[in-house]
């Protein structure tokens, strides 16, 4: 995904809590919900990055045996401005919930089923 273009703020904004409660009718389930989304939209985040980072890494190594100096990379440096300028997970699991693009379950659902998901 890319998260550069999700329409949020890079700051935070003060929100009116009756949003929050609209979709679950529990403030506090909902603020469950956006930190698992958070949780989520870090982890893809984390994952993307460490796969630039390898490229970069082996680049690099190679780099060095040909000489002691340091090199800087300009990719490098794009890289890092980039992942720099994005929005924090927790203001896009925020902007997603408020705008209805997150899918969740509630336990209660689950026992209607007697534990079959």
């Amino acid at each position: 995904m890319d998260y550069k273009k999700v329409r949020t703020g890079s700051t935070t904004i003060t929100r009116n809590l009756n949003d929050f409660d609209k979709d679950t009718e529990n403030i506090y389930e909902s603020l469950v919900i956006i930190s698992k989304r958070a949780n989520q939209i870090a982890m893809d985040m984390k994952e993307e990055l460490s796969e630039k980072i390898k490229d970069f890494a082996a680049a690099s190594a190679a780099a060095n045996e040909a000489s002691d100096e340091m090199v800087e990379n300009r990719e490098q440096m794009d890289l890092a401005k980039y992942y720099e300028q994005i929005p924090k997970p927790s203001l896009i699991a925020t902007q997603e919930f408020i705008n209805g693009q997150v899918y969740f379950r509630l336990p209660e659902a689950d026992e209607d089923n007697h534990g079959r998901i």
